[in-house]
């Protein structure tokens, strides 16, 4: 039987082992063996704690929305400005633990499963929503509202395009050079948009 108390670090172990597992292969074709060997725990135990490899998949990408979460509200309360938020939601989209390698490759992994699965394509929705959300309530402060819902479409568009230029780890950008083309994006429009009254 498990310990008392290893509960919450046991799931916290499997789940970050599926990341690594699915992001190590690209794909989700993973048994509950490969994750619990990963966790350094026995197939057993993995099974008692999700469920099915299902629950754990689930699981895991909540872990990775739960991550983006806190990230953005941290970053956001550190701004003063509409402009400063759309920074700070862009530099948050290619943190360094949601742009490695291995967490883009799973972050792709889960798209593909998202076609055959209704929950996992739920979850999907929820990020690519709240992205759109941010990005758009700070947009509409300095731009006017037409303009902002395009600019927030293209933000977020090309921050998935830049995800997957960097799963085929044949010419990857960099963080910073990546976070440097999505805001010389949202300036060019900014300034195509600008209007007199509007915040610089």
């Amino acid at each position: 039987m498990p310990k008392l108390g290893m509960e919450p670090l046991r799931r916290k172990a499997l789940v970050e082992a599926a990341l690594k597992t699915i992001g190590s292969q690209g794909s989700l074709d993973v048994t509950m063996s490969d994750i619990a060997r990963e966790a350094g725990v026995s197939p057993a135990l993995a099974h008692h704690y999700f469920g099915s490899k299902q629950q754990l998949l689930i699981e895991t990408i909540r872990s990775l929305l739960r991550a983006l979460r806190t990230d953005a509200a941290t970053a956001l309360k550190q701004t003063t400005t509409a402009r400063e938020r759309v920074s700070a939601i862009i530099r948050v989209s290619f943190h360094a633990d949601q742009f490695a390698p291995e967490t883009v490759a799973a972050w792709l992994a889960f798209y593909v499963e998202a076609q055959r699965s209704e929950e996992t394509r739920r979850l999907l929705v929820i990020y690519a929503r709240r992205l759109h959300s941010n990005l758009l309530h700070a947009l509409k402060q300095i731009a006017p509202a037409a303009s902002a819902a395009g600019i927030a479409e293209g933000t977020a568009a090309l921050i998935d395009g830049l995800y997957i230029r960097q799963s085929l780890r044949a010419a990857p950008l960099s963080i910073e050079a990546s976070i440097a083309l999505v805001e010389d994006f949202v300036n060019a429009h900014l300034l195509a948009t600008h209007a007199p009254g509007d915040e610089p």
